[in-house]
């Protein structure tokens, strides 16, 4: 807001500048205006014009912005002061014969007129070199860009008239129509595709080797890169520790007491037997996996697992089975000494009952 008052503020004193220049300082100047035109009053017909504008249609908008107050009534008082100082220009302008002879400015500055109260003419303009210009400088790449381009164009125009200038072949000519020219070599290759030899593909990584490690890391039971290890067994254990299992393949390990979790992640072929767990056991990003519950577990968590198989104990048949994105998952139940086996749905079809939507397993994959 403080912007809109400095400016309607530049605009008032440039209307009140324009009017002082005109009645002080132009009097004489309007006098001789009048006997040379012939114009009575001292106003010009284009002054006359703009002031039909101001009474009607620039009138009409002021005075409807000035009911809408706030922000509306400040711009029209500004377009109001700007309109001022235009017809002040006009009337001033108007007092000025034009010279009989010689070229002068088509615009006067409205900078020199609010500073100085004087008019300036503006010498006229050189003439222009004789011929037309170059189309371009044979020193100045940008220039030759442009002349390319001017040329490519002018031949695009050239509409049919651009296949004059080709060659004919004859049938004898073409390797098609010509088996002896098909003997004579391979066929050559289109230039407009690249025949560039692809790079060699960059060969797999050896696999880093990292050494196995079966530890107690404060709470947490560390199982890492352990391979083709039949034997790893977790003996002292308590509530409060939990165990991670990661990249280990074709091992097994089996862990005694009572544990709060376990995780198994990124695993292969991997066997995993517990007692019991007050938590939860996650199985994520892994293949081909074996788990078998001695004792009780509340929750198997699987995800973006393909292939496991889960043996509960007769403690853990209320055990949750929690599944995303996985494959091949199956829940063997003991039954009459045996394990029967159920396989866990991998394919869902939902539906709108009218009221909220419904989900149930296919039956395809139960």
């Amino acid at each position: 807001m403080a912007e809109t008052h400095v400016l309607m503020e530049r605009l008032e004193k440039a209307v009140i500048r324009l009017e002082s220049l005109f009645s002080d300082s132009h009097r004489s100047s309007a006098v001789e205006y009048e006997a040379v035109n012939g114009v009575s009053g001292g106003v010009a017909p284009y002054v006359e014009a703009f002031d039909r504008l101001l009474n009607g249609s620039v009138a009409e908008f002021l005075r409807n912005s000035r009911t809408l107050e706030g922000d509306v009534k400040t711009h029209a008082e500004m377009v109001r002061a700007a309109f001022q100082a235009q017809r002040s220009f006009l009337l001033l302008a108007s007092q000025y014969q034009e010279p009989q002879e010689g070229p002068v400015a088509s615009t006067m500055s409205m900078r020199s007129i609010l500073t100085s109260g004087q008019c300036v003419s503006l010498p006229p303009p050189p003439p222009p070199p004789p011929g037309p210009p170059p189309l371009f400088d044979t020193e100045n790449p940008k220039d030759e860009a442009t002349a390319s381009r001017s040329a490519l164009f002018a031949q695009l125009n050239q509409g049919e008239a651009i296949t004059r200038g080709l060659r004919h072949v004859s049938d004898d000519q073409k390797t098609h129509k010509n088996p002896s020219l098909r003997a004579q070599g391979p066929p050559v290759r289109s230039p407009t595709k690249s025949h560039t030899p692809s790079p060699t593909s960059p060969k797999t990584p050896p696999r880093q080797s990292h050494s196995p490690v079966l530890e107690l890391e404060g709470k947490k039971w560390r199982v890492e890169y352990q391979d083709d290890k039949n034997d790893l067994v977790i003996t002292d254990t308590e509530l409060k520790q939990v165990a991670y299992i990661f990249k280990c393949n074709k091992s097994t390990l089996q862990i005694k007491g009572k544990i709060n979790s376990i995780t198994v992640d990124n695993c292969k072929k991997f066997g995993l037997v517990f007692d019991n767990v007050v938590g939860i056991v996650e199985v994520i990003n892994s293949r081909d996996i074996q788990i078998q519950v001695m004792g009780k577990v509340p929750t198997i968590s699987i995800n973006k697992t393909e292939g496991c198989h889960i043996y509960l104990s007769e403690e853990s048949l209320d055990c949750e089975i929690v599944s995303a994105k996985s494959s091949e998952m199956n829940i063997l139940i003991p039954q009459d000494s045996d394990y029967k086996e159920f396989p866990v749905p991998e394919q869902f079809k939902t539906a709108w009952d009218g009221s909220k939507l419904v989900t149930e397993p296919a039956e395809i994959m139960c």
